[in-house]
């Protein structure tokens, strides 16, 4: 099983498998440890490397990165199961992969699951939130979970609800009542356990006895925000702690906006509670209305720059004007089916693309975003090191690297290159 013990692997597998894993045969386990390895070869959102899975299935497709497939033979195999593939993107996407191939890297990431009660949850498992297929590529291969199988049932019936970090008492106060009025409705609360509206959102289901369900982004084993340390614990007691990243990985900024897109396509329908004009929460309102789930907004005073975010919802994206858990539950009733995407845009709905909707930004902009991330402000770090760190390939790092300089953004040392201090100014 590329190069490693099998024994060690299926033990692994089956101990962080929903149910014990004990009726796993050899393909399935195989299938499980692929999924886990590439859960941390690609970046969460990765187009190419869902497609490789999707066409060739997760064993073979890592076994075409592990043998270094050539780009031209990676990209016919693909292009022969649908849309055509670019050469050019598949060596750029092989070129991402390659400095995080190491074949250790899944068995030290399910060795620290087993440690911490975490499961491996892949799209064969029937707990598998069946909404997130909606994302077709940008799919995650696998998802790491510690929590109740009753909380990831809940799932089904979740309503998103997100808002700005600095929020304010009124920002809570709502937040409070429509989670509790939500919870007491049937409703399943899903958040990204963020200071602010996140956290005021699962405090409240938790205190009304109810299910809730946190998005994180970085591995469940290291929880983030520190601050929310006891109440994640009570979310794992109570409800379930998700992240499609393995045990270990950091959260970075391209990461929580690569999350909430899992918290939108998870979701019945989001809402937004409390929002600054630029809040990351109308990131995942892009992803939402992307998808075509019910978008909602809860308006603010006019003149609280707090809830500017919300407003311009309402006003510029079609978002539903919400002020009560009533009108929230009609976004999404229990009784009925939501309609798919195709659907929904069969029947005459519009769908926004994530590029149409607010802060959902370009290539250039998330490559950036990703890099930066990888440096450190005080230890100089390599090429290499930083395209491991920032899934990128090295030559794009190379290119970005040369323009930030620059910028002024980073500076290159004689040990490697580092983020630049902050000088005056902005």
């Amino acid at each position: 099983m590329f190069g490693l013990k099998e024994s060690e692997v299926a033990t692994l597998v089956k101990a962080v498998s929903v149910g014990g894993g004990d009726d796993l045969d050899r393909d399935a386990i195989e299938e499980r440890f692929a999924r886990a390895t590439w859960s941390g070869l690609a970046e969460p959102g990765d187009r190419l490397a869902g497609c490789a899975i999707q066409q060739l299935g997760a064993v073979r497709a890592l076994a075409g990165v592990v043998e270094r497939w050539e780009p031209e033979r990676f990209a016919a195999a693909l292009s022969t199961g649908g849309d055509a593939v670019a050469d050019g993107d598949m060596a750029q996407a092989i070129e991402r992969w390659m400095p995080r191939l190491k074949s250790n890297t899944a068995l030290i990431a399910l060795r620290q699951a087993a440690r911490f009660g975490a499961r491996l949850l892949t799209p064969d498992d029937p707990l598998w939130p069946s909404r997130l297929n909606d994302l077709d590529w940008h799919a995650p291969s696998a998802l790491w979970v510690r929590g109740t199988d009753e909380a990831l049932a809940g799932i089904d019936r979740g309503i998103a609800l997100v808002g700005a970090r600095a929020a304010t008492g009124y920002g809570e106060h709502i937040t409070m009542e429509a989670s509790a009025g939500l919870v007491d409705r049937g409703y399943t609360i899903v958040s990204g356990a963020a200071y602010g509206i996140d956290g005021m959102a699962h405090r409240a289901a938790l205190a009304s006895q109810g299910l809730t369900v946190a998005f994180l982004a970085g591995g469940v084993d290291r929880f983030y925000p520190s601050g929310h340390d006891a109440l994640l614990g009570r979310i794992v007691e109570n409800g379930v702690v998700i992240s499609e990243l393995p045990c270990g990985s950091p959260p970075t900024k391209w990461r929580f906006l690569q999350r909430n897109r899992l918290i939108a396509a998870a979701s019945m329908a989001t809402v937004v509670l409390e929002a600054g004009w630029r809040s990351g929460s109308l990131n995942t309102a892009g992803h939402a209305a992307a998808l075509g789930r019910p978008l909602g907004a809860v308006p603010g005073p006019v003149t609280s720059a707090a809830s500017a975010g919300c407003h311009r919802l309402i006003r510029d994206y079609d978002a539903v004007c919400v002020t009560n858990p009533d009108q929230m539950a009609e976004l999404a009733p229990l009784e009925q089916t939501l309609l798919s995407v195709d659907e929904a845009t069969d029947s005459g709905g519009t769908t926004q693309t994530p590029s149409e909707h607010p802060d959902v930004g370009s290539q250039a902009n998330t490559e950036t975003t990703r890099l930066l991330d990888a440096l450190s402000a005080r230890s100089a770090r390599t090429t290499d090191d930083i395209a491991a760190r920032s899934g990128l390939a090295i030559s794009t790092v190379r290119a970005q690297l040369g323009l930030l300089e620059l910028d002024g953004r980073v500076a290159e040392t004689e040990r490697g290159w580092k983020r630049a201090a902050k000088t005056g100014g902005r």
